[in-house]
């Protein structure tokens, strides 16, 4: 095993000891060390990873930078162990990452995606069991797509109605209480399901024709071919509205609604936020700024929250906070009096004048030296 081979180990070794999974990354590091061997070096250098990280030649700008990111965490390790190591600087492909615009789902487009599904070609029955009823709670618990089939039966309270998402993303677990309508749809399938196979090899709660769990890869293949069904996506399309859009259509529907019926989201958003499993609140936020519809519903509310009546002070308050109710009605009297008169301009100003220079001190008289 080369040294470069052997830091990869450790590397990865010692980041999930940390909690890390990095899947995607250890197979992404794993071709550029053999690139690495291939080119017959022993340790890390900037132009190995630069010319790497740039070998797709007509490749997204921010793919390269994130291959280069990559090499550039692991030659920081492998500088740890071997002085030759040169880490890429931070300046080389500089390019982030955009996060896509989601595509929001209609109920309609919800419901014949599910339809669909239920006509996938099926000896038994199980697959277009299995993937209409996938399909339909990611549209109805924002769950990640990776999180439903990794599901198995104990993670499945069927008594109570609570989901049990283990070890999701992050490794945090969460508990998802079920509408009594989506606790029936899995009632159903779980009699179906233990009917063909009351003793399958695997816990998983969803299964396959063949009685094993079902793979992201096959979730993705039937959520491609009922798109193209639905009219979705056409026949050649390779992109298009995609799984994690249920997500997103969960979230944006959540908090509009809340929006839209006069809750306190600031006050709900943290159940949200612990439903969809984020680590930070900014997350969730996010589908609300990365749609028309959610902007305009921030703007309203901003304008709302500047608008509104003041509240009478409450008793105990300091003389300060005494004070803050008129400063509300005052300004918005002023946004109204603006939005009546349209944009504000500037008065003009004259020339300035000249001030006359001060001195600080008066000058010493130096005759008397």
């Amino acid at each position: 095993m080369s040294a470069l081979r052997e830091a990869f180990v450790d590397y990865f070794a010692v980041r999930r000891a940390l909690g890390f999974k990095l899947t995607k990354t250890e197979m992404t590091l794993k071709r550029f060390v053999e690139f690495a061997e291939g080119q017959g070096a022993s340790h890390v250098t900037t132009d190995l990873a630069l010319r790497w990280a740039q070998m797709p030649r007509h490749g997204d700008p921010a793919y390269c930078a994130s291959r280069l990111r990559m090499v550039r965490l692991f030659a920081r390790h492998c500088s740890t162990l071997d002085p030759r190591t040169e880490v890429p600087p931070e300046g080389l492909l500089p390019h982030r990452p955009r996060r896509k615009a989601p595509y929001l789902y209609s109920d309609t487009e919800i419901v014949r995606l599910v339809e669909a599904a239920r006509r996938l070609p099926s000896p038994t029955g199980l697959r277009a069991a299995t993937q209409s009823t996938l399909l339909g709670l990611l549209a109805v618990t924002g769950m990640r797509r990776s999180e439903p089939i990794a599901l198995d039966r104990e993670d499945v309270d069927l008594a109570h109605g609570v989901i049990t998402v283990r070890s999701g993303k992050f490794g945090k677990s969460r508990l998802l209480p079920l509408h009594p309508s989506t606790l029936e749809v899995l009632q159903r399938y779980a009699a179906l399901r233990d009917r063909l196979w009351p003793r399958p090899s695997t816990p998983s709660f969803f299964l396959t024709e063949i009685g094993t769990r079902v793979s992201q890869w096959a979730l993705y293949a039937a959520f491609v071919k009922v798109s193209r069904e639905t009219g979705l996506r056409a026949p050649t399309d390779r992109h298009g509205p995609r799984l994690h859009d249920l997500r997103h259509s969960f979230a944006v529907r959540t908090l509009l609604g809340w929006y839209r019926e006069g809750d306190d989201v600031e006050r709900l958003l943290p159940r949200l936020a612990t439903y969809l499993g984020h680590r930070h609140l900014h997350d969730t936020y996010w589908y609300l700024s990365a749609t028309p519809e959610g902007r305009q519903e921030l703007r309203r509310s901003a304008r709302g929250l500047l608008l509104r009546p003041a509240r009478p002070p409450a008793a105990g308050q300091s003389a300060h906070h005494r004070q803050l109710p008129r400063h509300l009605q005052a300004a918005a009297a002023v946004c109204r009096r603006a939005a009546g008169q349209g944009a504000l301009h500037p008065r003009p100003r004259g020339p300035r004048r000249a001030l006359p220079r001060r001195l600080s001190s008066p000058p010493r008289d130096r005759s008397r030296q």
